[in-house]
């Protein structure tokens, strides 16, 4: 079960432009070094503010680590990596998709959370989590121009929890600069055999030694916790985070997911919290963004719809927030923050970060904010408009909802 730790200053960051003010914020009164990370970086608006911030740090003397993925950021422009490399940014991209790219399972696996720490081995420390890409809200990369800002969600925390966020940080920055190593070097690394090499993999898990913690007292009351998802030691915290929070539901489970596709667990838990009479509302992705996100989900829709779970899609622009609100109004409010769909890729291949805040009046807020978003840019979906779509429609559904569960099979997994 996550460690919940006292003593946290949380503040909900709605939209880039909120998380790209407080990170520039951040970054500019840095004195010890910065660490980011980002499923996606992109250059185009105020995207580039965050790239900005980068080089001014790195320009001053700071170590400056950006760890970006293959297939969310691709190549970063030339103009960028030069303007990174003059100034000191260190960067590389996480698991580079290669010739045969998502042909092999393996690189199904990517870096999805988006984790940033600055000083954090000092006192004054500052940790950001959520699910905001470095990505200008009102463009996107496979649409163009949006009209209106994409939805999303981030933190910016002050406190112990922000240790935790260094240590996950520092370590998997440590691993992959080893997997580097190796694969620029393979003579140099096979000479060195595998002894040496299991030794420097070893040394690249262990995190910088940190020098002092966040004081509790002095910065607030909320309990908080971190939850990391990976392939090998944390497969499945945040999924059992979001069990435990719905099994214990009394009143009100509001989702807020951007691909929504939960597997058999997620379904029985949301379907027997609504038969106890919790109220369950979701809001999910309305626009259409990608073949496999928006049909596969519809057959699950049908399921829950059936057992009364709301269901309401939001069309203003895309939905990309990866949030929760359980039970605001009561001593027992839950919500969580993060990187992690509740989808097989997110759940079971990618490597995930979440937030969990046990505080009534930070649920509430969360919950004000979705609520409002489902009666101001949200379309309840309806069951019978649903079942009496065209018969194309349906057949891609059910197409997509196989291929899904085929490339599971593929990839050896089981949801």
């Amino acid at each position: 079960m996550p460690q919940f730790q006292h003593g946290h200053k949380i503040r909900l960051l709605q939209g880039s432009d909120a998380y790209f003010s407080a990170l520039a914020q951040a970054m500019d009164q840095a004195e010890v070094e910065i660490r980011f990370e980002s499923y996606m970086f992109d250059f185009t608006g105020s995207a580039q503010s965050v790239a900005e911030s980068l080089i001014r740090a790195a320009s001053r003397g700071l170590p400056v680590f950006l760890l970006v993925d293959g297939v969310g950021t691709g190549d970063i422009p030339i103009h960028w990596q030069e303007r990174f490399n003059a100034s000191g940014v260190q960067w590389h991209v996480y698991n580079p998709l290669g010739r045969l790219g998502l042909l092999i399972p393996s690189r199904w696996r990517r870096l999805h959370r988006k984790l940033c720490v600055i000083d954090g081995r000092t006192e004054q420390a500052i940790g950001f989590c959520g699910g905001i890409n470095v990505l200008d809200d009102f463009h996107d990369p496979n649409h163009g121009a949006l009209s209106k800002p994409r939805f999303d969600f981030s933190l910016e925390i002050q406190g112990p929890l922000v240790q935790d966020i260094m240590i996950a940080t520092a370590s998997l920055w440590r691993r992959q600069s080893a997997f580097r190593q190796f694969r620029e070097h393979p003579i140099q690394s096979a000479a060195r055999g595998w002894s040496n090499a299991r030794q420097l993999l070893s040394r690249a898990a262990k995190p910088t030694a940190i020098v002092g913690r966040a004081k509790a007292t002095s910065l607030g009351v909320l309990r908080a916790a971190l939850l990391l998802r990976d392939n090998v030691r944390n497969r499945k915290p945040i999924e059992k985070a979001y069990l435990k929070a719905i099994g214990e539901a009394k009143q009100e489970v509001i989702i807020a997911n951007a691909y929504f596709l939960p597997g058999g667990k997620l379904r029985a838990a949301l379907l027997n919290a609504a038969k106890r009479g919790v109220k369950v509302r979701l809001l999910l992705q309305g626009r259409y963004e990608y073949f496999m996100q928006y049909h596969a989900a519809k057959p699950v829709y049908e399921v829950l719809l059936k057992a009364g779970v709301e269901i309401h899609e939001y069309s203003a622009s895309f939905l990309h927030a990866k949030v929760a609100v359980i039970d605001a109004h009561s001593e027992k409010a839950w919500a969580t923050v993060g990187s992690s769909n509740l989808d097989p890729l997110s759940l079971l291949l990618a490597r995930e970060a979440n937030v969990v805040v046990l505080d009534s009046a930070f649920a509430c807020d969360l919950r004000l904010r979705l609520t409002h978003a489902m009666a101001e840019d949200g379309k309840a979906v309806d069951l019978q408009e649903l079942e009496s779509r065209a018969w194309l429609q349906r057949v891609l559904d059910r197409f997509a909802f196989g291929l899904m569960r085929l490339a599971l099979s593929i990839a050896g997994r089981r949801y």
